[in-house]
């Protein structure tokens, strides 16, 4: 009778891995669980009942002051009593909000033992909604992927993970920000592809390429940053960083990591693409030299770039529409668009990225030529 080895079973092995990355990941402390800001706390979900605008000052489309709201609390430690909250107002029409009875919204409860001292609104409650997107999507993706599907699954999720347990504490604790970053990058690209092949050498090839790229990619970019004169002060939100206390955070080596690990995706994608085709050609002619298949490689690899550099900027320029709108409304010359230090930094990330692409292809191709054709070799011998 033959023995059952998981080896041999590629979608159970990828599986059981899977897993266990995962169960590591979320027993891995932070170390920013207890911040002083929510000691003495609790969130919860309040449904709105009513509302008192009377302390609100309109301004055209500005809205400043407060907004008293009656709520419901529906879940914690004070499930259903009746409190009221204040959502304060800022003037910005970008982070502040209104709520209306019927509104569900988060919470952050302030007191001492059984005592409320007060309650301010955080924003509209979603998680739920959120949780329904991406179950309907998972289940989309089994449904359509099967085996492939529940694997991309857990790249979806260990990589999530791997950002928030482990990326951004190393960050915060001022770690090297290149060096986290590539190390960060080569173990997802390493998992990833590992659920995609298992372990075999079309992983070796696909990593070996994706992270060749990946290294090109970093070091334009810390040479293009400092030749831009770009700092680290450009990403969204990182003067609020220093604002809270990690002044001493190298902002810009940080952003520097950002273009590689934002373009690492892509390079996966292609490095894929291309193993997957050399190792289909080999394996339709087996007596074919490494630089035949290499070639081969290539060939699919120039049919992708076109279309991964493409996809590059629309990723990057997607969520600066309105700040082109602007620049067309107010007649900005493109020689002055081009060289504002927010728009260059979008062109630093979106060359850079697309020239980790370009790269990745010859070395993902020689790579695969290489390691699949001596498979073959090693078993004609």
């Amino acid at each position: 009778m033959k023995k059952f080895r998981i080896n041999k079973n590629p979608f159970l092995l990828t599986t059981i891995c899977g897993i266990i990355i995962i169960a590591i990941l979320m027993a891995i402390p932070t170390g920013y669980e207890d911040a002083l800001i929510y000691q003495g706390t609790e969130r919860a979900i309040g449904d709105v009942t009513k509302v008192d605008n009377s302390a609100i000052i309109s301004s055209g489309l500005i809205q400043s002051g407060e907004q008293s709201c009656e709520m419901v609390v529906e879940d914690g430690k004070f499930e259903g009593k009746t409190i009221t909250g204040v959502n304060f107002l800022s003037g910005s029409m970008e982070k502040d909000k209104i709520f209306e009875v019927g509104d569900r919204a988060l919470v952050t409860i302030s007191y001492d033992g059984d005592e409320i001292q007060s309650v301010v609104m955080s924003d509209h409650y979603r998680l739920d909604k959120e949780m329904i997107l991406l179950g309907i999507f998972a289940v989309f993706l089994m449904l359509f992927a099967g085996k492939n599907g529940i694997q991309a699954i857990f790249s979806f999720v260990i990589t999530v993970l791997a950002i928030w347990k482990v990326l951004v504490p190393c960050y915060l604790k001022g770690y090297s920000p290149v060096w986290v970053g590539l190390a960060i990058t080569l173990a997802l690209t390493t998992i990833i592809i590992f659920f995609v092949y298992g372990a075999e050498r079309r992983t070796v090839s696909a990593v070996l390429g994706s992270f060749l790229g990946i290294v090109t990619t970093c070091i334009l970019g810390i040479i293009f940053t400092d030749a831009f004169k770009i700092h680290g002060a450009i990403m969204t939100n990182a003067e609020s960083l220093v604002y809270s206390g990690y002044q001493d955070l190298d902002l810009t080596s940080i952003f520097m990591s950002s273009i590689f690990i934002g373009a690492s995706g892509a390079m996966m994608d292609l490095s894929v693409d291309i193993t997957s085709a050399v190792s289909e050609v080999i394996s339709k002619k087996p007596e074919m030299g490494w630089k035949e298949a290499a070639k081969s490689g290539l060939s699919v690899g120039r049919a992708a770039m076109g279309t991964m550099t493409t996809t590059l900027l629309l990723a990057y320029s997607g969520g600066y529409v309105s700040l082109l709108m602007v620049f067309m409304a107010q007649g900005t010359p493109i020689d002055h668009i081009l060289n504002y230090k927010y728009v260059a930094s979008e062109v630093l990330d979106t060359i850079v990225g697309s020239f980790g692409l370009v790269t990745v292809a010859p070395f993902t191709a020689v790579v695969a030529g290489i390691l699949l054709t001596r498979k073959n070799r090693s078993g004609m011998s």
